[in-house]
């Protein structure tokens, strides 16, 4: 990848880094439900308000808009939910590290998709460090017998999952301008997530200011100029490639979780972290190049 893709990679993975930290100032007022509608909502607006400034059309077609719209419930609406749930359980790095296994997970299904990106043996034993990071994470609650974080880590890996899927789906509508493809799948997920919200958790109730602001951040900085970035970018780095935003993410999540909200990391996660974290660079390739370059 070229200087400036990895320019947008690591800003993009900062940013997103941040939006955990926003789910747990969210979660201490709303219910994820309405966490995950507000950033999607939010979001949506913000898209549509690029479309209008920058004077792009809008397609025309009522197949592309269901698609996009399906896509968007699969990418954001669910996963946009299953962190802040799991968040009422686990530290934001600690979710933001779990998020790190996208990567892995999207290598695995790149590998087995139709005209997919095909995994070599490199990447497949960064995939199994990967695991093994998240086994160690997940270790403290099996060592306590407790099943609630157990339950909110896999919740996490199954928003990873619905990210690995939609990243390989992606491909298939690079015809579509980026700025329109933003706009119309964070509206399927409003469309969807909102009334869901409405008839679990009833009106929102937000009273404090961080709430306010944390609810603009994730929606405007966290979804809307993100995704303005990420359709653009996408097609040309690949699904892999892009997917190691998440590498960064952990990183800005750890330091505001713990220097802001007083959150703690355990010894044996920090572990777990570097063990994921030697699986990235695997999967990256960097392993294998400095083995290239050791003389034997």
């Amino acid at each position: 990848m070229s200087l400036r893709d990895w320019f947008w990679i690591v800003l993009l993975g900062a940013i997103w880094g941040c939006s955990f930290v926003f789910n747990a100032v969210l979660i201490r007022e709303l219910g994820p439900l309405w966490v995950t509608s507000l950033r999607v909502g939010i979001g949506a607006l913000g898209c549509w308000a690029v479309m209008l400034a920058l004077r792009k059309p809008i397609p025309r077609d009522p197949r592309l808009w269901l698609q996009l719209a399906g896509l968007g419930v699969i990418a954001y609406a669910i996963p946009f939910a299953l962190f802040p749930l799991a968040q009422a359980h686990l530290a934001s790095g600690i979710a933001a590290i779990i998020n790190a296994l996208t990567p892995m997970v999207t290598a695995v299904i790149s590998h087995f998709w139709i005209g997919g990106e095909k995994a070599t043996p490199t990447k497949f034993a960064g995939v199994g460090f990967g695991f093994i990071g998240a086994a160690i994470l997940v270790s403290p609650a099996l060592s306590a017998g407790g099943t609630t974080q157990l339950w909110a880590v896999m919740a996490c890996l199954g928003a990873t999952l619905c990210y690995a899927l939609t990243l390989n789906i992606t491909r298939s509508f690079k015809h579509v301008e980026p700025t329109a493809f933003a706009a119309i799948a964070l509206t399927g997920a409003a469309v969807v997530a909102i009334p869901v919200a409405f008839l679990n958790e009833g009106a929102p109730v937000m009273t404090r200011p961080e709430t306010w602001g944390a609810a603009l951040a994730i929606g405007l900085l966290s979804t809307a100029f993100t995704f303005q970035i990420m359709y653009r970018i996408l097609p040309r780095v690949g699904a892999t490639n892009f997917a190691t935003t998440t590498f960064i993410a952990p990183i800005s999540a750890l330091i505001i979780g713990v220097t802001v909200l007083g959150e703690t990391i355990l010894p044996i996660q920090l572990l777990g972290m570097l063990v994921i974290f030697f699986g990235l660079l695997f999967i990256d390739g960097r392993i294998r190049a400095v083995w290239r370059r050791v003389p034997v």
